[in-house]
């Protein structure tokens, strides 16, 4: 089952058909919400917000295992996850399918296989982003007449705060476009759990240093309510190609 796990400005999705919501606790505790299942364009669908619903957790207080683990549970066979960045080289407004990723966070908890007494698994991780999932996000991308950049490089800070415009010359230096703060370890668990992902950013604000001005929540807010309603045309244009079991 298609699932979608929501960032920053997407606690739900309109036109969502809700049919049952799973209260999932992992091994790994509590998910940030329940998974809400439903039909999107008569596509069964899977929803999870992961900041939670209201928005409660900060980008490092996430159970990202928790997370991933409800959703599988629940039933999802690929996932997108939408993100709000800042961007690097990317103007204010696009819509990004990154095909690369850079990790800056620490203490995350980021892997399934830390367990003692289980074998030890290291997973191919070159390539993060599912290929065909973003070819199918190119295909809804376009019939949601959506302008988007497809391409480049998502660097995932730690966060709450915004970077300093060094950090942002230092992490544009590494070759990132974008940046965010809740891409890691996100994509690779999905990776360990064998389950395809491809993510789908919204640039809300310039990174530090990158206009002439202070960056504002007001700023970027702005931008949310604008550009989530071009995430949710796209999300439902991919439901609505969606194969059906």
């Amino acid at each position: 089952m298609l699932a979608f796990i929501g960032g920053t400005g997407l606690t739900r999705i309109e036109g969502l058909t809700l049919r049952k919501q799973h209260a999932i606790t992992t091994r790994f505790g509590e998910a940030s919400a329940p998974v809400a299942e439903g039909e999107l364009n008569g596509a069964p669908v899977l929803f999870l917000a992961r900041h939670g619903d209201p928005h409660v957790r900060l980008p490092h207080q996430v159970n990202y295992r928790a997370n991933m683990l409800a959703l599988k549970e629940a039933g999802a066979t690929e996932i997108v996850a939408v993100n709000a960045v800042g961007g690097i080289s990317v103007d204010t407004g696009a819509l990004v399918l990154p095909e690369q990723i850079i990790d800056y966070t620490w203490g995350r908890d980021g892997t399934f296989f830390d367990d003692p007494d289980e074998p030890l698994v290291h997973v191919d991780f070159s390539w993060p982003f599912d290929a065909a999932l973003r070819e199918r996000l190119k295909g809804a991308l376009a019939a949601a007449g959506a302008p988007w950049v497809d391409g480049g490089c998502y660097a995932a800070t730690q966060g709450p705060r915004l970077e300093t415009a060094a950090e942002i010359r230092r992490l544009e230096q590494d070759g990132n476009t974008i940046v965010g703060m809740t891409g890691m370890p996100e994509a690779v668990l999905a990776r360990e759990l064998q389950l395809p992902y491809a993510m789908l950013s919204l640039v809300v604000n310039p990174a530090a240093g990158k206009a002439d001005r202070e960056i504002t929540m007001a700023e970027i807010e702005a931008v949310l309510h604008g550009g989530m309603a071009r995430v949710r045309a796209v999300l439902a244009a991919l439901a609505a190609h969606h194969p059906r079991p």
